[in-house]
């Protein structure tokens, strides 16, 4: 997202986004589809956003998150990145803060209270790391007050869903909860889906654009336009799930914290995070470090620059993915040279958000707050 060197000096933070890029308005309809398209690894279906945004001057994304930890990496800088993308490609991006799904999920022991302060938190981090917010296409909406003062509308679209779908097929959602069907659900946890499902027409969304994760429930919204013979479906954007940094965690854990780097982490922690992660040799398959550099590096820098001695090959600035694929595979790149160049990186990215959190008295209350919280399932 940011364009700078990395001679930047961290109080000069932000300035060229990457993918702040042109105003909708001087983007082609084909680079407005490229642009939106590039942030799912699952779009269903294309046809259907190109002939969105042939049609629609701005079309409505939505994006929902439980506040219910701390704000890791993939949360904070992954999301800033592809919401600059979509509004810079013309989109209005709603983001639903589910409080209240956070309490059906028993977060925070269901405390709505603690579970709003962290809400707050989640929109702090995302003004300092960079995410556009200027011209107000960026909304932040709170599921309660939305639900609450709309209630007539939400309630009986999430009575309708309810009763148009065996148990099963909303059990079979329950993965986005973060739980798996083999577990003992509470009766509020066959809500959610009902509920999440819900949002999507509640908040009039034509690009629903959540995790891979979240797609069972996504899918269930486009099979409930078929029950209602609704013609516009919501378009599934789906990104990818950056995985956690130790062998074999497909994604970060909020309750484990060596497996992610959380956006407010000294510069040491990602130091010593990024060095114990897991980084075999010439295997790029399932390889967190170099996911990490895929997803957030170079959209981020559209760069990614090692520093090492002669003897090892001296100093590199690889200008794509695949350039540093190739290097990696054949053995000419070590993880002991990308590992601290992936730290610099990152660090560099972080530095706003902690001097954000370090110098604004709000923002440094709610994070000493949001660490006091014990995370429960």
């Amino acid at each position: 997202m940011e364009n700078n060197n990395s001679e930047t000096p961290p109080s000069e933070p932000m300035q060229s986004l990457s993918i702040s890029t042109e105003p909708s308005s001087q983007m082609s309809l084909d680079e407005r589809f490229e642009s939106i398209r590039s942030i799912g690894e699952e779009c269903i279906q294309e046809d259907e956003l190109k002939r969105l945004l042939a049609n629609k001057p701005q079309p409505i994304c939505y994006d929902g998150f439980e506040p219910s930890g701390r704000m890791h990496i993939a949360q904070g800088v992954m999301k800033a990145i592809n919401v600059n993308k979509l509004t810079s490609a013309g989109c209005k991006v709603k983001i639903w803060i589910a409080d209240w799904f956070a309490q059906l999920n028993n977060k925070m022991g269901g405390d709505l209270k603690k579970i709003q302060v962290i809400g707050q938190y989640l929109i702090e981090i995302w003004k300092a790391v960079g995410m556009n917010l200027e011209g107000g296409q960026v909304e932040f909406l709170w599921s309660s007050e939305e639900i609450n003062t709309r209630a007539h509308e939400y309630w009986p679209l999430v009575m309708d869903i309810a009763r148009r779908n065996k148990l099963p097929r909303i059990v079979r959602c329950c993965q986005i909860m973060g739980r798996s069907e083999q577990d003992e659900l509470s009766a509020a946890q066959i809500f959610y889906p009902c509920m999440q499902c819900a949002d999507i027409f509640f908040l009039k969304a034509d690009i629903c654009q959540l995790g891979m994760d979240q797609r069972k429930v996504n899918v269930l919204a486009r099979e409930y336009c078929d029950d209602i013979k609704r013609k516009n479906k919501p378009i599934i954007l789906s990104h990818h799930m950056l995985p956690g940094l130790q062998e074999g965690q497909e994604k970060m854990s909020k309750s484990d914290p060596s497996s992610s780097i959380y956006m407010e982490d000294e510069e040491a922690e990602v130091n010593v995070k990024i060095k114990k992660a897991f980084c075999p040799p010439k295997v790029v398959e399932k390889n967190p470090c170099l996911e990490y550099i895929k997803y957030i590096i170079f959209p981020w820098f559209n760069e990614f620059k090692v520093e090492r001695n002669a003897d090892n090959g001296g100093d590199k600035t690889f200008k794509n993915f695949e350039e540093l694929v190739s290097d990696y595979e054949s053995g000419e790149l070590h993880p002991g040279d990308l590992k601290p160049a992936l730290a610099k990186a990152i660090n560099q990215i972080l530095q706003p958000v902690r001097d954000h959190f370090k110098n604004d008295p709000k923002a440094k209350e709610l994070v000493k707050r949001v660490k006091s919280y014990k995370v429960t399932r």
